[in-house]
């Protein structure tokens, strides 16, 4: 999804084979994030944790990518490394053609702010801040024009039927709601890629569907890049693909290709009894 400076949707890109995403042109064909060798130690000498070990892979434009892996597989430290909160050990990750492993602080800063979008197990908005103002605020730091910026607001927020909570605080909002003004957040901005960690871990089913069908639109509607941790297979199985993480490898891969949701759930069942885990049995 792009925006232009009236609010409305943004017209083909002039260049052939590139795309605007979240300020910086994407080439067709170069994937949006490229994970090189990464590993990730932690302590020194006789007490050494290596949390990840030769990581390695891709994700293209428009993709919807779950990581998958039981506690202390390092699927979480993969995306901490990922959204450049926490540094590698070696190898580096590359996110639309830059390579954030080398960029200084002042820079990596501007550039998480403008190129990646967040949504977390719990939903971190400003208790003081209505939902259209929780939503508005990555455009606002942006020094973004206040007339675009409730634009942009309003047209994210009728595409995750959210239009109704704008101006609720996030106390008057139900957890799901409060999670989709979150994803409203990461979107708003047009990002290169939308980081989700654990998003349906504090929801009940019923929002857990809700907030999996909305970044599931956002997917598939309007070609938003996504990456999810998650521990559920019941979510795992809204993606077009997972890579399963053990002992800080990646383990496999599953495409859903053709298959419906269900299919693909069965399929995510199987590797998660061959890894010795558990996942979500409820569809």
């Amino acid at each position: 999804m792009a925006f232009g400076k009236n609010g409305a949707d943004m017209a083909e890109p002039q260049v052939p084979g590139v795309s605007a995403v979240g300020g910086a042109a994407v080439r067709a064909g170069v994937p949006v994030l490229e994970v090189n060798h990464v590993e990730k130690v932690y302590g020194s000498r006789n007490n050494v944790t290596r949390a990840l070990a030769d990581v390695s892979f891709a994700v293209d434009k428009g993709e919807f990518v779950g990581i998958m892996g039981a506690s202390g597989s390092g699927k979480s430290t993969l995306l901490n490394c990922i959204s450049t909160i926490d540094t590698v050990t070696s190898g580096n990750v590359v996110i639309n053609g830059v390579d954030v492993t080398r960029m200084r602080h002042a820079k990596l800063t501007r550039f998480r702010r403008e190129q990646l979008g967040f949504i977390f197990q719990d939903s971190n908005l400003l208790d003081t801040l209505t939902a259209r103002e929780n939503i508005a605020l990555p455009l606002t730091i942006a020094r973004i024009p206040a007339k675009e910026t409730l634009v942009r607001v309003e047209q994210v927020a009728q595409r995750l039927d959210i239009a109704g909570v704008l101006d609720k605080y996030p106390y008057q909002m139900s957890g799901g709601q409060q999670q989709r003004v979150a994803a409203a957040r990461a979107l708003v901005t047009d990002p290169a890629i939308i980081l989700a960690d654990e998003p349906t871990g504090a929801l009940d089913s019923k929002s857990a569907r809700l907030l999996l069908e909305s970044i599931e639109a956002m997917n598939r509607q309007y070609q938003a890049t996504v990456l999810m941790v998650t521990h559920d297979s019941f979510a795992a199985s809204y993606t077009n693909r997972v890579l399963f993480i053990r002992d800080g490898r990646i383990f496999t891969e599953l495409r859903r290709g053709d298959s419906s949701r269900r299919e693909f759930f069965d399929r995510i069942m199987e590797v998660v009894a061959m890894m010795g885990g558990e996942g979500s049995d409820a569809l």
